[in-house]
């Protein structure tokens, strides 16, 4: 009976809220949205972003960490963002891993003569001041490079996996050259990790274990693993010379490049906004990540161009080194 009553009442008490106008939730954006749309407009006038990003770009390419090009552009953000007159503009000081890619090739010397065109991989050792001949093992995946973990001794390892999407198919850059190293391969050589391809490889860092001997890392073309994969299917011997004179460097000093809006009545609460300027040796880095660098600069410095005033500061991090050790 009990039940009954309070099942009665809350009936009632839900009807009667039903009828009742619901209640009006506070509009959270409605003090923000002047200042938005004056920034939207002013992003939107002009080239400003476009010319600033092709500036950055077509300047200072090839910014790799510990590379003088990267400085160079650091050198020339500060100076820029101080020109913009943001009211705090400093450096941090970071050391960075300072790899250098050197001379390098690769070609098929069997059942035919062909150069493959090929990248290495950040961070890998050379090859030891002379070419690595051998007999290529190609596998689909890590499941058949342990299945056939006996044929590897001695071999280039390459790996032909498709692109499937980023995080499954950019492990094999990854530990590519640890695994191949641990079954005995003389180099681990990765099918270019990208769904699009016109015999263009990709380069992208690679990781050693301390306990596993390094190995030499590359890329070749989706374009050419492919081209491997048939010449064995075919029952062919492929035979593969790679010669690459990376190394590694002593650490090099670099900077992480800070400029800051305070704020109006929290200054001790900050809002970080960043991306990282450095980019791969062998590319301009527009997309990764010279395009982040120009929009979140371009938030900061149309905001201080508009003379808007925020109550919390708003910090601008241009971060060193996050291709090749992400120590910035």
């Amino acid at each position: 009976m009990l039940l009954t009553n309070l099942l009665t009442i809350l009936l009632l008490f839900t009807a009667t809220m039903s009828n009742e106008n619901p209640v009006t939730q506070p509009d959270l954006t409605a003090g923000y949205r002047a200042a938005a749309e004056r920034i939207i407009e002013a992003a939107t006038a002009d080239h400003h972003a476009w010319d600033r990003l092709a500036h950055l770009t077509d300047y200072y390419p090839h910014r790799l960490g510990g590379s003088q090009m990267l400085e160079d552009a650091l050198d020339w953000s500060v100076k820029t963002l101080t020109e913009d007159g943001i009211p705090k503009v400093w450096t941090q000081d970071v050391p960075v891993p300072h790899w250098v890619r050197g001379r390098e090739h690769a070609r098929v010397l069997h059942p035919v003569t062909k150069e493959l065109p090929m990248l290495g991989l950040g961070g890998s050792v050379g090859t030891g001041g002379d070419p690595i001949t051998a007999e290529v093992l190609i596998v689909g995946s890590f499941q058949e490079l342990k299945d056939r973990a006996d044929e590897a001794d001695g071999r280039i390892v390459v790996w032909n996996v498709p692109f499937t999407d980023y995080g499954a198919t950019v492990q094999y850059r990854g530990r590519g050259a640890v695994e191949a190293a641990k079954a005995g391969a003389l180099a681990s050589v990765i099918r270019s990790v990208t769904p699009f391809s016109m015999q263009t490889p990709h380069t992208g860092g690679l990781r050693y274990d301390p306990d596993v001997p390094r190995i030499p890392g590359a890329a070749i073309t989706p374009e050419d693993a492919e081209w491997i994969q048939r010449m064995v299917n075919r029952g062919e011997t492929v035979e593969l010379e790679l010669y690459m004179e990376a190394e590694t460097l002593p650490d090099a000093m670099s900077r992480n490049v800070i400029a800051e809006i305070p704020g109006s009545e929290f200054p001790e609460e900050i809002v970080v906004i960043g991306c990282h300027i450095d980019s791969w040796d062998v590319g301009h880095g527009a997309m990764d990540d010279a395009g982040g660098c120009i929009v979140t600069w371009e938030a900061l410095r149309l905001i201080h161009l508009l003379d808007l005033q925020p109550k919390r500061t708003i910090r601008l991090v241009l971060f060193t080194n996050e291709e090749n050790g992400i120590r910035g």
